[in-house]
């Protein structure tokens, strides 16, 4: 079996570096024969990805990342051999921007309000169609020299305990479920994800489960029981116990095991296109 990864995000995402036709040629660097396109709620990079991919003898998969809710928890459900042409996701993706977009002030405010620096014009210009994500004022309170001894932005800075990935470490400790600048966005239900995945003609997998549903067995056989066809065992954020763990849930319930780095480019600098992957045996 060739080298894979199945899980990789380009601009298309709003936290993703790279255009389609550069993850191919990135891919094609590292040996990567099979890879997927799963960027967040959006399937408009696909045709590019596929079409970069044919000139290259890359097998591209037809994918995406939906961000979805389960018993009030944040999930991420990748979905595979999908018909990108389903209008479910574009509804989805356009809705969430919407919102997104409305939020970015908002966010920029709790920030402030809670002692970090950054300027409104350094954001803006990172953002993408006036729509600013956390990874983003991470950047611009990162760059801002009034923070070089701020302790709420030291630990990512160059080596700070949180600088591996700097920006979305400083996502995940601000913006995320529970945190202090997280403001709730109407995602769909996980039930509503995998319907739209299986009325679009695929399957859906389980994204990074140890940063996310962690070792909830239950939890992870309901959602096995509702159609969902494999966990993502081999992923950059799992450690060697992980890995053991999830191979093992994985086996127990008959499902797949897949594997992704979940590459962005400079908002995760430590993840690399197939990391994760290099632990298969």
């Amino acid at each position: 079996m060739g080298k894979m990864d199945l899980h990789m995000h380009s601009i298309f995402s709003l936290d993703g570096e790279y255009e389609p036709e550069e993850l191919v040629e990135l891919c094609r660097k590292q040996g990567i024969e099979t890879v997927a396109l799963t960027d967040h709620n959006c399937v408009r990079g696909v045709d590019r990805m596929i079409a970069a991919g044919k000139n290259c003898e890359i097998h591209v998969i037809p994918g995406v990342e939906l961000d979805c809710i389960y018993e009030g928890l944040n999930l991420h459900i990748l979905g595979y051999d999908i018909d990108i042409t389903h209008p479910g996701f574009a509804s989805y993706e356009e809705r969430l921007l919407t919102e997104k977009r409305a939020h970015s002030k908002k966010e920029m405010e709790l920030l402030w309000k809670a002692g970090i620096f950054f300027e409104e014009e350094a954001v803006m210009a990172l953002s993408r169609d006036g729509i600013v994500v956390g990874e983003m004022i991470g950047e611009a309170a990162i760059e801002d020299v009034r923070n070089r001894d701020n302790p709420l932005v030291m630990p990512y800075l160059p080596g700070g305990s949180r600088s591996d990935n700097p920006y979305v470490n400083f996502f995940w400790d601000y913006f995320s479920q529970g945190k202090m600048a997280f403001l709730p966005v109407n995602y769909m239900s996980f039930y509503e994800a995998m319907d739209l995945i299986h009325e679009a003609g695929g399957y859906g997998v389980i994204a990074h489960p140890g940063q996310t549903v962690k070792r909830e067995e239950a939890m992870i056989g309901a959602m096995i029981e509702y159609g969902v066809k494999g966990i993502e065992v081999y992923s950059s954020y799992h450690s060697s116990e992980d890995l053991k763990y999830y191979h093992q849930l994985a086996d127990q319930f008959g499902v797949m095991k897949t594997m992704g780095s979940d590459f962005h480019g400079k908002t995760k600098p430590a993840v690399y296109l197939g990391k994760g992957c290099d632990e298969i045996q």
